[in-house]
């Protein structure tokens, strides 16, 4: 049976799409719109919000999420989890400090220890999910177990307590700090180097997505490793690359809370893998995989910063924060499902 030609003669897949196709097709105009939204809310219920030294203050803490979010917004387009996430930044940090304070090395020492451990442990998740065939749920949450636990035991058999020794005194301490925890005084904004980094790795995980090889693969595999296998793609490799990507991360994260508080408490970072799930989200990645953006996730951790501490600004009870980050979760999904279906409709 034949199909009639458009009037043109033209096909239609050739035919030029409309700038408001192209803008309903794109998974972060969601979090725009709600970016948007709770900028101008936390404008007019607090003023001083506004102000120079806030928005740095904003941008800071959204920072300190979107280094993660970026690399976790990747994973989940690929159709996988990480529920270790957190406490991995935390186990990267440990080891840092611990390795350098107790073999009495320079600290880069420590640092490029930390950094194969933690490539290590994300190549563990990959590897476990591949040759298992466990959801990521189960693998990535029994990871999450065993590092909470060996973060608080090493560093209590080790240290006697449930931190880590100084190590500011140590020779290299100073070049790390400056790498991984500096910050620049512009009038009364100070701005964190994390800032940078977290531009850098949006961009590169933006790049990876949409202009290499590999970005189509981990579209592929979170559409359906089976098919994407039948079609040629390296699934295993994907999500090794992915949980990789992911620790790589979590290793910089942990330089940047080691180098800023000269010590680590065994126990933090436990939790904030939810925050890294949900500003993706936010940012318009899927729960199935195969759809959302890196910029997406850097737009849901803005949300989160401006949401922290709008709401310090507007001097409320810092107990609705849980409240209002749940809320903004809910509604985001709602809306980007909403203009999913949209551009869907369009086609």
């Amino acid at each position: 049976m034949s199909t009639a030609a458009p009037a043109d003669g033209l096909d239609e897949r050739l035919a030029p799409t409309s700038a408001l196709r192209k803008l309903l097709g794109r998974p972060e105009l969601g979090s725009v719109v709600g970016a948007v939204a709770v900028f101008v809310f936390f404008s007019i219920a607090a003023p001083s919000f506004l102000q120079a030294s806030s928005l740095s203050t904003v941008l800071y803490s959204a920072s300190t999420i979107g280094i993660m979010a970026a690399p976790v917004a990747l994973l989940m387009i690929g159709g996988e989890f990480d529920l270790s996430a957190g406490v991995m930044v935390t186990t990267s940090a440990l080891v840092s400090s611990m390795f350098s304070y107790q073999m009495t090395a320079n600290v880069w020492i420590g640092v490029g220890v930390s950094l194969l451990v933690t490539l290590a442990i994300g190549f563990f998740n990959g590897f476990m999910l591949t040759r298992t065939k466990l959801p990521s749920f189960i693998i990535t949450l029994g990871t999450f177990l065993m590092l909470t636990g060996l973060n608080l035991g090493f560093t209590k058999l080790i240290t006697g307590t449930v931190s880590t020794k100084t190590i500011a005194d140590m020779e290299g301490f100073t070049s790390a700090r400056a790498l991984f925890a500096s910050q620049w005084n512009i009038g009364s904004v100070t701005l964190k180097v994390t800032i940078l980094w977290w531009f850098v790795i949006v961009a590169v995980a933006t790049w990876i997505l949409l202009r290499t090889r590999a970005g189509n693969w981990i579209f592929a595999v979170g559409g359906g490793a089976d098919a994407a296998r039948a079609t040629g793609v390296p699934v295993v490799k994907t999500r090794i690359g992915l949980y990789m990507g992911v620790a790589l991360c979590a290793w910089i994260s942990g330089q940047h809370i080691l180098f800023s508080f000269d010590v680590v408490q065994s126990g933090e970072g436990v939790g904030n893998e939810f925050l890294y799930i949900i500003a993706a989200v936010i940012g318009g990645c899927l729960m199935t995989g195969g759809y959302g953006s890196a910029i997406g996730s850097a737009i849901g951790a803005f949300i989160f910063g401006m949401t922290s501490n709008g709401i310090v600004y507007a001097q409320w009870n810092p107990d609705w924060f849980k409240f209002f980050l749940g809320a903004m979760l809910l509604l985001a999904t709602l809306l980007n499902a909403w203009v999913r279906k949209r551009a869907e409709a369009s086609k």
